[in-house]
């Protein structure tokens, strides 16, 4: 039994270590990229914006964006790296090379979750610290901002993983980054304070899981936010807990992955 543990574990390590080596070869693309849209954003933002927002606190504006950013980036990258690793291999075929190993489906989780989370936490300080050039902020609770930015990496790739499984070709997994991660991201309050907005939208934001992850983030630089910190933290593991058991659910089952 023991070995046969470990022989698990060594496999559960060897598929993360090759979900890390699938992203970090195309460095530029996966990497470089999203930080320089991150910057761009708030280079053209800050031009336009600054001084017409109502903003929580007495932060500029810049400093109002750089966390958003930072957690809208490492959403997005989490959700992609897991999402595309999997259909990649449901599209070309060598997905049944995994499923022939006795690897079980917590391995898959740690291994393709695992893969995304490094990918979303790089992002996002890669995020963070090019923007410190334009604009100096320093977390005042980084405690609290390490665990927001490790719950959503894990949430996001999670959620990846589950869009993984359900798609068979790259057009559905399209429509699952197109309708509802892009949505859920830019309208989460990165580029304005949900507080300024009119009813009903205020409370459509309330509603959008995306928005207590960058508002916890937020307020762990600055020690004001738009909702509690307390609320922020408990809505955004909730999710975390929710969506990976689903995950795993799924994985057990071999759920669109064993015709």
């Amino acid at each position: 039994m023991r070995s046969e543990a470990l022989l698990q574990w060594q496999g559960t390590l060897v598929l993360l270590r090759k979900e890390v080596i699938r992203f970090r070869k195309v460095s530029v693309q996966t990497v470089l990229a999203p930080v320089l849209s991150a910057v761009l954003f708030l280079i053209v933002f800050q031009h336009v914006l600054a001084g017409r927002m109502n903003l929580p606190g007495e932060m500029s504006y810049a400093a109002f964006l750089v966390p958003g950013l930072a957690m809208m980036a490492l959403q997005q990258n989490a959700f992609a790296n897991s999402s595309s690793s999997l259909t990649q291999s449901k599209v070309t075929g060598n997905l049944v090379f995994l499923l022939l190993t006795p690897l079980p489906a917590w391995s898959w989780f740690v291994g393709y979750v695992g893969g995304g989370v490094v990918r979303g936490l790089v992002v996002g300080l890669a995020v963070w610290l090019s923007t410190l050039p334009f604009v100096w902020t320093w977390p005042v609770h980084p405690g609290y901002a390490l665990a927001m930015l490790l719950i959503a990496a894990v949430l996001m790739s999670a959620l990846g993983l589950l869009a993984g499984l359900w798609a068979d070709k790259w057009d559905q997994l399209s429509l699952f980054q197109s309708f509802l991660i892009n949505p859920l991201s830019f309208l989460a309050g990165v580029f304005y304070s949900v507080q300024s907005l009119q009813e009903p939208w205020k409370q459509l934001a309330h509603a959008n899981p995306f928005f207590y992850m960058i508002d916890g983030l937020r307020w762990s630089f600055y020690g004001v936010s738009d909702a509690a910190a307390e609320l922020d933290f408990a809505v955004s593991i909730g999710f975390c807990i929710a969506v990976s058991l689903i995950c795993c659910v799924m994985l057990q089952r071999g759920w669109r992955i064993r015709h």
